[in-house]
């Protein structure tokens, strides 16, 4: 009886012993790789002073980059939202031809590095690109200039909408959009009374990831800015040249509004999540 309680206590100690060892793991990886680096943006930011980081952030070309980061996602961030609500609603209630290869399209922007999307921005409207000559012609700009950020942004931003919203339309299949037809209600009336209740947390989360996304963005918006400074300089860019021109407590006071955004950002997806997961039960 001994000898089997003790295998019995021994049993239970080793799962519990590796529970705790994982926890300690993760919690070790958070710790080193998250945790130390965000307080260190946040010390490097505040060690001259409340008011030289204030001051850092208030200057003509911080704000310039903030006032650009901020309107090109207000910019990109709606359009890919009626993009993903279009293409989820597409595909998720109809069946068509090339269904699949629409799939794989739209997620062409996870696969490819956001330096080689801003590369072929450059190619199409560049002055030496494809469409180059004519839209000089036209006086149109494109490419170093606040157009081609947003076409970047949007590039790179586009399949998060979407890719939320799929899997929750597939799962609630179409039948009451069809007794809503049945009903005799219109198109518009089936979506803003059946179709945008039920997929409304996970459209939300996308349009979350989606802003988080643009306002973050550095390879594909650096290849088409052109880094003017004041005009085409998003916040992490602006990041990047007083980085390099080691002014650094500049550069980690902008550093520690994107890294505010990205708590605020998990905010509201816990939030998102937790309000989701309520519904659900």
């Amino acid at each position: 009886m001994y000898v089997k309680a003790a295998a019995d206590k021994k049993g239970n100690l080793v799962p519990l012993m590796r529970k705790w060892v994982l926890i300690l793991i993760s919690l070790t990886f958070v710790g080193v790789f998250i945790l130390v680096p965000l307080a260190a943006v946040f010390f490097e930011a505040l060690k001259k002073g409340i008011e030289l980081y204030f001051l850092s952030l208030t200057e003509p070309d911080a704000w310039s980059a903030i006032k650009l980061t901020l309107t090109i996602a207000a910019i990109s961030v709606p359009l890919n939202t009626l993009f993903g609500v279009i293409a989820a609603w597409g595909i998720a209630k109809f069946e068509f031809k090339g269904k699949n290869i629409l799939i794989t399209l739209i997620d062409i922007p996870f696969a490819v590095s956001p330096v080689i999307a801003g590369l072929v921005f450059v190619l199409l409207f560049g002055s030496q690109g494809l469409l180059g000559p004519f839209l000089e012609a036209h006086n149109v700009k494109i490419i170093f200039a606040i157009p081609g950020i947003v076409l970047a942004t949007i590039f790179v931003t586009f399949p998060f909408v979407v890719r939320e919203l799929l899997p929750i339309m597939e799962e609630q299949g179409t039948e009451e959009e069809q007794a809503a037809l049945t009903l005799g209600a219109g198109g518009w009336q089936i979506f803003w009374r059946v179709t945008l209740p039920n997929i409304k947390w996970g459209l939300l989360y996308g349009v979350i990831l989606c802003n988080a996304r643009a306002m973050g963005e550095f390879g594909a918006v650096s290849v088409v800015s052109g880094h003017i400074r004041g005009l085409t300089n998003t916040l992490p860019l602006h990041v990047e040249i007083l980085y390099n021109e080691y002014n650094f407590t500049a550069a980690f006071a902008s550093a520690s509004l994107l890294a505010l955004l990205a708590l605020f950002t998990l905010l509201l997806k816990s939030i998102v999540e937790w309000k989701s997961i309520k519904k659900r039960h």
